[in-house]
């Protein structure tokens, strides 16, 4: 047998691939003619160091240059293959994982799976394209730049992680993206872009044992990595006082943001934490809305509940209107999250937090690209199975999770600051 059954929970069946253990997930739903397939590789910036950061996302640009079988010279390039079946496509690149994905007419899911099997391993990686595909990279790393809440934020990460990988922007650092060469990015790539490395996910109109002969066809010839995949062995020791910095770059408007240290996406107070962010932010009557944006003090206020693979940070980046003092916003902002510290939340505010989640939880799985899409997200950072469980565990979050939480990480300790200041 090709497969290994490992387990089947909430429609979703996870396999095995024997000969070279690919993990595969198939969830056949046959609500339209359309399926979504997604190769996630368990690689991202967090596998990255000082001198090769950005390899992923330069990779991911990379993958899409062509194999042997899909090529410009022959008229068969990737991007031309799957326009023309009218094809949604693409990749993208985090802190934990990439991700390569389809969503194309049902009968073309045998192209998407022999796409991905295929440059898996056979990508050319060639220098003429990575000097032209650096060049893009570049000019979307400036576009970043030119965003003082973006450019604040990479900031932040980078003061809040001092020895950790999550210091680096997933993008990468400039000089590496210009410099790094050729045999570096082939050397990252024969690392870690192999089948034990990775999970194939498949959601939509097919017939279970169809799309895993399908995959079997296709992915059964590529051996698994010839050594084992390299761990990740760096842990950010313990933050022993708040950092402070002032960023002063051209711009129009004041920004801060405050970021805290959390626990990694497994733990179990990651819901609360959720949740928690929805009350700050979500939403006209959110309470940093109400505190800061209502009043007229910013232009917006926004927070998130970061859940990664490690540990990693809750941010809360208020934009300033002009004249406003960062200090007057800062200090606003810290005193509503004290108040979540000493008074609980109502009930009608946990209400209305865990609906925001429950219903775009809902809006997310209702298409095969909406699932893959979650499904891939849950792989790369916790388990795919937290892709079933999560709803229940926001709806399990009480009123005093929510305080326990505020007291346990939102300490000064554990704290880092940045003010984006406006230069002439």
């Amino acid at each position: 047998m090709s497969f290994t059954k490992v387990t089947e929970y909430e429609g979703i069946t996870e396999y095995k691939l024997n000969s070279n253990d690919l993990k595969v997930l198939v969830v056949p739903r046959r609500a339209a003619p359309v399926v979504a397939f997604m190769v996630v590789y368990r690689v991202g910036s967090r596998n990255e160091a000082v001198g090769h950061t950005g390899s992923t996302h330069l990779l991911e640009h990379l993958l899409f240059k062509g194999t042997p079988t899909y090529n410009k010279q022959n008229g068969t390039q990737i991007a031309a293959v799957l326009q023309k079946q009218g094809a949604v496509f693409n990749a993208d690149t985090w802190f934990d994982r990439t991700r390569y994905y389809e969503m194309l007419p049902s009968d073309q899911l045998e192209m998407a799976i022999h796409l991905e099997a295929d440059r898996m391993r056979n990508s050319f990686i060639s220098d003429e394209d990575r000097q032209s595909e650096m060049t893009v990279v570049r000019n979307e790393l400036e576009r970043g730049e030119n965003d003082p809440a973006g450019i604040l934020d990479e900031r932040v990460w980078a003061a809040a992680f001092r020895e950790h990988p999550y210091h680096h922007p997933t993008i990468g650092w400039r000089a590496d993206v210009e410099g790094v060469p050729t045999e570096r990015l082939k050397e990252f790539y024969n690392v870690y872009y192999h089948p034990n490395n990775a999970t194939a996910i498949a959601v939509g109109d097919f017939d279970e044992q169809t799309a895993l002969d399908l995959i079997a066809k296709h992915f059964e010839p590529i051996a698994a990595s010839p050594h084992p995949i390299p761990p990740m062995y760096t842990v950010e020791p313990p933050q022993e006082g708040e950092n402070r910095f002032v960023l002063r770059r051209a711009g129009q408007l004041g920004v801060v943001e405050i970021g805290w240290r959390t626990p990694e996406g497994r733990h179990p107070d990651i819901p609360a934490l959720s949740v928690l962010d929805h009350i700050l932010s979500a939403g006209v009557t959110s309470r940093l809305y109400q505190a800061l944006v209502e009043t007229q003090l910013a232009l917006g206020a926004t927070s998130h509940a970061y859940s990664l693979l490690d540990p990693g940070l809750f941010t809360l980046t208020v934009t300033l209107r002009p004249g406003v003092k960062h200090e007057e916003v800062e200090q606003i902002a810290l005193q509503e999250i004290e108040k979540l510290k000493t008074d609980l939340v109502t009930e009608a505010e946990l209400r209305k937090a865990k609906n925001i989640i429950l219903t775009h939880l809902i809006y997310l799985r209702d298409s095969p690209f909406g699932v893959v899409s979650a499904l891939g997200e849950a792989e790369g950072m916790t388990d795919w199975k937290d892709y079933v469980d999560f709803p229940n565990k926001v709806e399990a979050v009480t009123l005093a999770d929510i305080q326990r939480v505020a007291q346990q990480y939102f300490i000064t300790d554990s704290r880092t600051v940045g003010y984006f200041v406006p230069k002439n």
